[in-house]
């Protein structure tokens, strides 16, 4: 409209009578270009879709984690106790309760079906998150979690595992890297049950505080320099710069609050906190052994 007024009056101006209905024309096609860009962009719509998108993405992590999850279960041709057991663990972490339970044991069945296309679904989630990589990685790390409930990966597990990987754009090195430290996270996280198992045997305790924290720190007594080198992804070679530039960027991945804001369920905000409180008690432990 703006268009129209500006060119007829500058037309008037030049050109009296003509110049006000060329003005008029070229002030028409103004407006008309700028509407097809700003329809473009989303119109007014745009302005305030920010928190259905952030929603909408939120689902998608949430369904598409279970889904691959319970194919990743099948790998082996029926999913066993453990792994239902697992799957049931790691919805009780999440807190998940009457529909959001529901909905998770659906798309947990769902990838169990003969007739699941891992594919579909993981290019599906790819295309959503495609520039938000620690929501790629964490995603990866959660399938990893699953199939390594057991204590074991099995070679049908690791097959898929590589192809989810593959499909979210993950080279085959950062695979390597990624399940490595996941490896050293299980051990670790193995370590800390029978700690706090003996602490209780011992003292009644069912947890371990730091003193003024006021948030839970996972005990690292009887951890050795190597699991927590190889829990930030480095070898006994790393110098204390290198301990220090791998915590900062992998407690950056795993925050909380930021993956969140990307389009991590706020249920599974509990599995970012786990991982950043591990690599802070290893990073912690080697401050203090350094």
């Amino acid at each position: 409209m703006w268009g129209k007024i500006l060119g007829a009056c500058f037309g008037f101006m030049f050109g009296r009578i003509i110049g006000l209905f060329i003005g008029l024309y070229l002030g028409h096609m103004f407006d008309k270009s700028l509407k097809q860009n700003f329809d473009k962009a989303g119109g007014f719509a745009s302005l305030f879709k920010g928190d259905d998108d952030i929603h909408q993405r939120q689902a998608l992590f949430f369904t598409s984690c279970f889904g691959v999850m319970g194919h990743i279960a099948k790998s082996n041709g029926r999913v066993s106790e453990t792994h239902i057991r697992a799957a049931s663990l790691f919805m009780d972490e999440m807190g998940l309760t009457g529909d959001d339970r529901k909905e998770a044991q659906d798309a947990f069945k769902a990838g169990k079906d003969s007739d699941f296309s891992l594919k579909e679904t993981v290019f599906d989630f790819k295309e959503r998150f495609a520039r938000r990589h620690d929501l790629l990685q964490l995603f990866l790390e959660i399938q990893i979690q699953m199939a390594f409930s057991d204590g074991v990966l099995a070679t049908q597990e690791k097959e898929l595992l590589q192809e989810v990987s593959k499909l979210l754009g993950i080279s085959k090195t950062h695979f390597a890297f990624v399940l490595k430290r996941y490896q050293a996270e299980f051990s670790f996280r193995q370590q800390q049950q029978r700690y706090q198992q003996q602490q209780q045997r011992q003292n009644g305790q069912s947890s371990s505080y730091r003193e003024g924290s006021g948030h839970h720190v996972p005990p690292n007594t009887g951890m050795s320099r190597t699991q927590a080198l190889a829990l930030l992804g480095l070898n006994n070679e790393a110098s204390a710069r290198d301990i220090k530039v791998a915590y900062r960027k992998l407690m950056a991945q795993h925050h909380p609050d930021k993956l969140v804001s990307q389009g991590l369920p706020k249920h599974m905000m509990e599995l970012a906190v786990k991982k950043s409180q591990d690599i802070q008690a290893a990073y912690e432990f080697l401050k203090k052994a350094a």
